[in-house]
C-alpha cells in the first residue's frame, strides 16, 4: 500500500461528478491531518462508500478503508489496493488493530474510513475498532458524515480519544444526531 497523491484530473473529474450529483461541501476542517482515523457515518447504502470516494478525492485526499480479506482475489484485488483498500480477517479485531497501528507507524501519510455501525442496518451500539485505533496509534479521530437531506458531506470536527470509551463514545456519536443518511430508518445515533 502506498501513499499514493490524487492526480489534478482525478480531483477535477470527483468534484464534477460530486457536483452533477447535487452534492455540496460542508466543512473541510482536518482533512488536511497527515495521519488520522476518519469516523464516517451514517452508513446506512452501499452508496456510501461510492459517494464518499467521489467527495475525498475531489478534495484531493486519500482515504484508505479497511474490507474483509474475501475481496482480495484477482483482478478485483488489485483495483481496491489501488483504491485504498486494506485487507483485514474481521474475526481477529485484536489483530485488525495492531496492524493499523503498524500502518500508521511506518507512514508519513495515512488516513484510514471507518463506519462505526459496521452495518448498514440499524444498530444501538457502535463498534469501537476505529477508537481503539486511534487510540493505540495515539493519532486523533476526524469525523465525517454525509447527509443526504441536505446532499452535504464535510467534518463535524477532530476528536482525541481520552481513555474513557464510555464517555468518548457517547460524545463521538453525539455529533451525529442531526445527519440524515440515505435511508434514516437505519441510522441510530444517540442512545
Amino acid at each position: 500500500m502506498s501513499e499514493r497523491k490524487i492526480g489534478a484530473g482525478s480531483r477535477w473529474l470527483a468534484k464534477k461528478i460530486f457536483r452533477a450529483a447535487g452534492w455540496k461541501y460542508g466543512s473541510l476542517a482536518g482533512v488536511e491531518l497527515p495521519k488520522c482515523v476518519i469516523c464516517v457515518a451514517p452508513h446506512t447504502s452501499n452508496w456510501d462508500f461510492i459517494v464518499g470516494k467521489i467527495f475525498y478525492t475531489s478534495i484531493g485526499c486519500n482515504a484508505h478503508f479497511l474490507i474483509k480479506k474475501e475481496w482480495f482475489f484477482f483482478p478485483v484485488g488489485l483495483l481496491l489496493n489501488y483504491m485504498g483498500g486494506v485487507p483485514v480477517d474481521r474475526r481477529k479485531a485484536a489483530l485488525v488493530t495492531e496492524q493499523m497501528v503498524e500502518e500508521f507507524n511506518k507512514r508519513n501519510i495515512f488516513q484510514v474510513a471507518i463506519t462505526p455501525e459496521g452495518t448498514r442496518k440499524p444498530v444501538k451500539e457502535w463498534k469501537k475498532g476505529f477508537y481503539h485505533i486511534a487510540k493505540v496509534a495515539e493519532v486523533p479521530v476526524l469525523l465525517i458524515y454525509m447527509d443526504y437531506a441536505k446532499k452535504e458531506i464535510g467534518t463535524l470536527g477532530v476528536f482525541h480519544p481520552t481513555g474513557d470509551i464510555i464517555k468518548d463514545m457517547k460524545n463521538i456519536r453525539s455529533y451525529y444526531k442531526n445527519v440524515s443518511g440515505r435511508n434514516p430508518e437505519n441510522f441510530i445515533s444517540v442512545v
